[in-house]
């Protein structure tokens, strides 16, 4: 064969396989495209955040800030970060690029820094707030038990460990979507659980054993000290009720136009958190007023058919809520550990290496969630280092720094300004969350021992 036609047959192999990448890359687009609706994008929004774990402090963080301030936060808690998840929507496809994450949407505005950065909060929040919920978990299977068996030894420590236990069952699961049944069964349970106990709490409030009206009271209780480190870890709280660090990840599932699917579905989300979140915290406040309890199952008492019913919906739906917020830190040993090519020849070794990650990172929670079992204070800190970042304070500057600002120049000023006064107000309610956090740990801590039975 001549020179000239080996060229010829170089050139046409070099052709053929630049046509099989294009074919596999369209392929890989195609696979990558969302398939969801703006109802499957609310329905993941609301599962996210509507977790009993977000609902139970609300009302005890109104009664640590009373009615005028703890309404105002909480209204405006409410406005900001749905108006922040309209932000990272829009960022979709900003610079052309499909961010499928959180981290990658960081990436492509802020860089190396940006990258990390999120990572960094995403995991304050996946372990802040999965410490929160099973200490939430172990009260609520603690109140079944003690419900049935009054006189029981068991202790708190004892429910959180098999709680546990159970979830490092789920854990050898190898992805969310295999965990599609539990997720089913826990859209049921959160909302028989909003029901119930905005129910039940109304019922208490009410007609509850020796319940006098005259005798609640409103005012923040303690010093002038107390109240201040007080209405700091109310703030913290009410941010963690809205935490939702995965908002890119969501709109990823969702199918074209991503922006108008994702803005739908997000207001169709919020309108339901508002119905649940602003009743509960409503309701929780004026029924036990200053003395509610941080977790508000605690405070109710009547009737005790309805306290267990609505205890069992709550562990159910935190259940798949813990292993959603677990699969981040999975998916990173996964990717270094589990994709070699000597690990893809021994299926069992896969197994093995899952069942000892896994197990470190529940071993790990339920020790720290079982020697120091402060609900509100592990919710407000997370809330305060984890989810307020992500949910207040990322979202406007990102906006701000990728340049997609209205042509108006009297909206472009106004948004400029809005998204400032989010992001410095937000940075502010980090800080003291974190302080109020803190102190309120150390406070707990010299009054209980470790592994105290709540």
């Amino acid at each position: 064969m001549s020179l000239n036609s080996t060229g010829k047959v170089d050139e046409e192999e070099r052709r053929e396989d630049v046509a099989v990448a294009a074919v596999e890359r369209q392929d890989s687009r195609e696979v990558d495209e969302g398939k969801g609706t703006w109802k499957h994008a609310a329905f993941h929004v609301a599962t996210t955040i509507a977790t009993p774990a977000a609902y139970a402090p609300l009302p005890f963080a109104l009664a640590s800030l009373g009615w005028p301030l703890g309404v105002s936060s909480l209204v405006g808690a409410t406005l900001a970060t749905w108006y922040s998840s309209l932000l990272i929507a829009s960022l979709w496809r900003w610079n052309g690029k499909k961010q499928i994450t959180y981290r990658h949407l960081g990436e492509s505005i802020f860089g190396f820094w940006g990258y990390w950065s999120v990572a960094f909060f995403q995991q304050v929040a996946s372990l802040g707030n999965n410490i929160a919920i099973q200490i939430a978990a172990g009260s609520s299977l603690k109140a079944v038990y003690k419900h049935y068996h009054k006189e029981g030894t068991l202790t708190l420590q004892h429910f959180i460990i098999f709680f546990g236990a159970f979830e490092l069952f789920l854990s050898q699961l190898p992805d969310i979507h295999s965990l599609r049944w539990v997720n089913a069964l826990c859209t049921f349970s959160t909302i028989g659980f909003a029901g119930t106990t905005i129910g039940v709490t109304l019922y208490n409030g009410r007609l509850g054993e020796n319940m006098d009206r005259k005798s609640v009271s409103y005012s923040v209780q303690g010093s002038s000290s107390l109240k201040r480190f007080k209405a700091f870890n109310a703030l913290g709280a009410i941010a963690f009720s809205f935490g939702d660090a995965m908002l890119p990840e969501i709109q990823n599932t969702v199918k074209e136009p991503a922006k108008k699917n994702m803005y739908k579905g997000v207001s169709a989300a919020y309108t339901v958190i508002i119905l649940t979140y602003w009743q509960l915290a409503f309701c929780g406040y004026w029924a036990f007023g200053s003395e509610v309890q941080p977790y508000i199952l605690a405070s109710l008492t009547v009737p005790e058919w309805t306290i267990v019913m609505a205890n069992l919906f709550a562990v159910i739906q935190i259940s798949g809520c813990y292993q959603i917020y677990c699969r981040p830190t999975y998916a990173y040993f996964e990717n270094n550990m589990l994709r070699s090519k000597t690990a893809s020849y021994f299926p069992l070794k896969n197994c093995l290496i899952r069942l000892v990650c896994t197990s470190i990172y529940i071993v790990l929670i339920t020790l720290i969630a079982a020697a120091m079992p402060f609900f509100g204070d592990f919710v407000s800190i997370c809330g305060a280092i984890g989810f307020t970042p992500l949910d207040f304070v990322f979202p406007a500057i990102a906006y701000l720094k990728s340049g997609r600002m209205p042509k108006n120049m009297e909206l472009r000023i106004s948004v400029q300004l809005l998204n400032l006064a989010i992001a410095s107000w937000f940075s502010v309610v980090a800080v003291l969350g974190c302080i109020g956090a803190v102190r309120f740990i150390v406070e707990d801590i010299k009054t209980y021992k470790f592994f105290h039975d709540l």
